[in-house]
């Protein structure tokens, strides 16, 4: 695959694979990456908000990512689901001085007591999914619209990714695949949620995964958005109807690690 043609599907199926077994070991994976977060708890109530939070802030430089979620979290005494299930609203003021990149003190406070009222209502962010839409797109449509209510500035609103405008929702799309594949499976994913099958999830589109796709020729689409997450995702599906977002550690690892 040195030549300036494509190789065939079979071909890349063939070498994603073997980068899978490569990159998807927890062992190389955890100690580099935001889903460390989630990681450091055992109770599934609080590896999933560990793991939303850790996902909104999923942009930047990863060290960077991981010490504010930590900082996030710490704000909600390192019990984050204790602490949202009975915290009143005193109780956010000091995440007031929150920042991770653009998103800030009041940011993380809009966010913390809306998901706060999330699980006063349905329990879990799981059990909400489970009231939305049968796919992907659907789930991530209704994280956003939950979020954007009347008090959610515009600033704010930008921090939920929208997939029927055409937004490839990466760091939504990463959530779904930390949540729903199988601990089991090859990788560092967790298989907690149960609003969604392992076949339903989609790629997260990254400035890696998306120039590894077009190299290897199972991307054809420029633009980083909804369309190019279901065409890749698509012939990736076709290399494992059941586990078709496995293949992310592979794409990744080939433009993170290895400068494809």
């Amino acid at each position: 695959m040195a030549n300036s043609s494509k190789p065939s599907l079979s071909e890349v199926k063939d070498l994603l694979d073997l980068k899978l077994e490569q990159f998807a070991g927890p062992e190389f994976f955890i100690p580099t990456d935001p889903i460390q977060i989630p990681h450091s708890f055992s109770d599934p109530a609080d590896i999933e908000i560990a793991a939303m939070l850790s996902a909104i802030i999923a942009w930047g430089q990863r060290k960077s990512i991981i010490t504010n979620a930590k900082k996030w979290i710490a704000y909600m005494d390192n019990a984050p689901f204790q602490f949202l299930s009975q915290a009143q609203e005193k109780d956010f003021k000091p995440m007031e001085g929150f920042v991770h990149r653009t998103l800030n003190g009041f940011d993380c406070k809009f966010i913390s007591i809306r998901l706060s009222e999330l699980l006063k209502e349905h329990g879990s962010i799981d059990k909400f999914l489970m009231t939305s839409g049968p796919t992907l797109k659907d789930k991530i449509i209704a994280i956003h619209q939950y979020f954007n209510n009347d008090d959610c500035l515009a600033r704010t609103a930008k921090h939920f990714a929208n997939p029927s405008k055409g937004s490839a929702a990466k760091r939504w799309v990463m959530l779904f695949r930390w949540m729903v594949r199988p601990a089991s499976a090859p990788g560092s994913d967790f298989g907690i949620w149960n609003c969604l099958k392992p076949a339903d999830l989609m790629l997260p589109l990254d400035v890696h995964t998306k120039n590894v796709s077009h190299k290897l020729g199972i991307l054809t689409r420029k633009q980083q958005d909804w369309k190019a997450v279901e065409e890749v995702s698509a012939v990736l599906r076709s290399f494992d109807p059941t586990d078709p977002a496995k293949y992310d550690y592979a794409l990744f690892g080939l433009g993170a690690f290895e400068q494809f």
